[in-house]
């Protein structure tokens, strides 16, 4: 069996859970708690928005790489296109981006076929 460290599935995921970390968790802000790069991007309008979504198919990417079915890439696309949809109404998209955090779903759903569950 391989090291988990050198299973490209693995490294893979890791790679995706920084990824989601940084769009999703970033900076700790008092009161709200864990807030990353994404609400903070879609306080520009819809280009912040498109740039934070263009990253979080990074995470998408790195699940098909690993071999993730496709039904479960599809969901993750789907979560991308509410995240980046919902996300590009002013303010209360910026509200939905810092509690649905699609990224950490994603990594979740990735997490599940890495394990095997």
């Amino acid at each position: 069996m391989a090291d988990s460290r050198s299973d490209p599935e693995h490294a893979g995921l890791r790679r995706a859970a920084f990824v989601a970390d940084l769009l999703d968790d970033a900076v700790t802000l008092p009161v709200v708690g864990g807030v990353g790069l994404d609400p903070l991007l879609g306080l520009l309008p819809f280009a912040g928005d498109t740039v934070a979504a263009l990253c979080s198919l990074y995470v998408v990417v790195e699940a098909w790489l690993a071999g993730v079915p496709r039904r479960t890439l599809a969901l993750m696309l789907v979560y991308v296109g509410l995240d980046w949809a919902v996300g590009s109404v002013p303010l209360v998209g910026d509200l939905f981006d810092a509690v649905f955090r699609a990224n950490r779903r994603n990594v979740r759903l990735f997490r599940r076929h890495v394990e095997g569950r």
